[in-house]
């Protein structure tokens, strides 16, 4: 097939079950049986947050509680997960990844986007890097992934979703209309839970409908976001894939808001904090990155800002120590009952993840601490698979704050 010549060739790798894969090759007597990597079995409550094959058949679905699992399949084994191990994976994944192009851009723990237009006079097309990049990994590592191979990262991504396990598919620009528009709206990159409701009640309910709507109606509907995926369903995407060692290196990971009216009370305060740390939090341990220190900028309604910061005892990239930070900060900077207009929370003095930490008597519970980064990194991946509000707090759900 005669491609165009200004098209450049995307490939996204997704790894197939990434964490429930990991798990049995330290487990292979569980090949052969339903598996799942979980929170706390001991929990009605814990979440499922991968599993094999032989469990996905008994119609089990990352994020739903175990005891949702259990009921539809009464013999499952569950798994705590190791994520130490899935970092070391990660790091030998985009290892193998970087044989084929320096172009190569991690999205989560599990996937990747990879240039590979300049690759194509070594290696051959797309799609054979796709499936050569599939078998070496799992010829090497004993793990499958699924890929998309594209002219732009929307679509490569989508393509990685389109067929799994261990599957290469390619959209292009003479068959992404019958691969992708025939879908749900919901299925388009980006395209998150209350924004699909939205676009439900508008009558749009295909990725075709997205893009054969009025751009300005959209973008009238949802701002700018209904730009950006009028742009995407129609294949227009220019982002570029990074380099994998020039990645410009993030210096603070933060988030503010503007209320729809101000915060007064300590309610209101509590749950703009929890909020805001949440974002926060995720978008430091997307980065594999932890906070030193925490910043907060506070607005009253004539505009007038302070700034405020306080060192932790230990590096963090969980939201209740961010929060629990940031609620110490307002409290001994702000008068009680004085109005807020806006509140930013960042992050601040960042390092690696795994950089070594100076232990301290009064940090928190190490075994804690162990269970809160199970909790929020399954949250991660449930909000990467069913978008950003597919969970959160209760307190935070349809609150006239936001």
């Amino acid at each position: 097939m005669c491609r165009n010549s200004r098209d450049r060739v995307i490939l996204h790798c997704d790894m197939n079950g990434f964490f429930a894969s990991v798990e049995l090759l330290n487990h292979p007597e569980l090949r052969d049986v339903p598996m799942a990597v979980s929170g706390d079995p001991d929990s009605r409550h814990g979440i499922i947050l991968a599993k094999n094959q032989h469990a996905k058949e008994y119609g089990i679905v990352t994020a739903e509680t175990i005891w949702q699992a259990k009921k539809k399949c009464p013999g499952l084994v569950l798994v705590r997960p190791h994520m130490s191990q899935y970092k070391e994976f990660c790091t030998k994944i985009n290892a193998i990844y970087q044989r084929f192009t320096d172009m190569v851009e991690p999205f989560s723990i599990d996937e990747s986007w990879l240039d590979v237009t300049a690759s194509q006079m070594l290696f051959g097309s797309g799609r054979e890097i796709a499936d050569t990049i599939r078998e070496t990994v799992k010829n090497e590592l004993g793990l499958t992934l699924s890929a998309g191979v594209s002219f732009n990262k929307t679509f490569a991504k989508m393509g990685s979703e389109y067929k799994k396990p261990d599957a290469t598919t390619e959209i292009t620009r003479e068959n992404y209309r019958d691969l992708l528009w025939p879908l749900p709206a919901g299925e388009l990159f980006g395209v998150g839970k209350a924004t699909s409701q939205k676009l439900a009640k508008a009558g749009i309910k295909t990725i075709g409908d997205i893009a054969m709507a009025d751009k300005k109606y959209l973008t009238a509907l949802l701002g700018k976001v209904g730009t950006v995926i009028w742009e995407h369903a129609n294949g227009i995407d220019d982002s570029p894939v990074s380099l994998y060692t020039e990645r410009e290196p993030v210096k603070s990971v933060g988030n503010g808001i503007t209320f729809k009216r101000d915060l007064v009370t300590s309610d209101d305060i509590a749950v703009a904090v929890k909020a805001l740390s949440d974002t926060v939090a995720g978008r430091l341990r997307s980065y594999g990155l932890k906070a030193c220190g925490i910043k907060v900028d506070i607005k009253d309604p004539y505009f007038k800002v302070i700034s405020r910061q306080k060192q932790l005892l230990s590096p963090t990239w969980l939201s209740q120590e961010i929060s629990s930070t940031a609620t110490e900060i307002i409290n001994s900077s702000w008068q009680q009952g004085a109005p807020i207009r806006m509140l930013t929370i960042t992050g601040i003095n960042l390092t690696d993840e795994l950089s070594e930490e100076q232990l301290n008597l009064f940090a928190a519970d190490i075994e804690e601490r162990d269970k809160s980064e199970k909790v929020e990194f399954t949250m991660d991946e449930v909000r990467k698979k069913y978008g950003t509000d597919a969970i959160g707090f209760a307190s935070a759900i349809k609150n006239d704050l936001f």
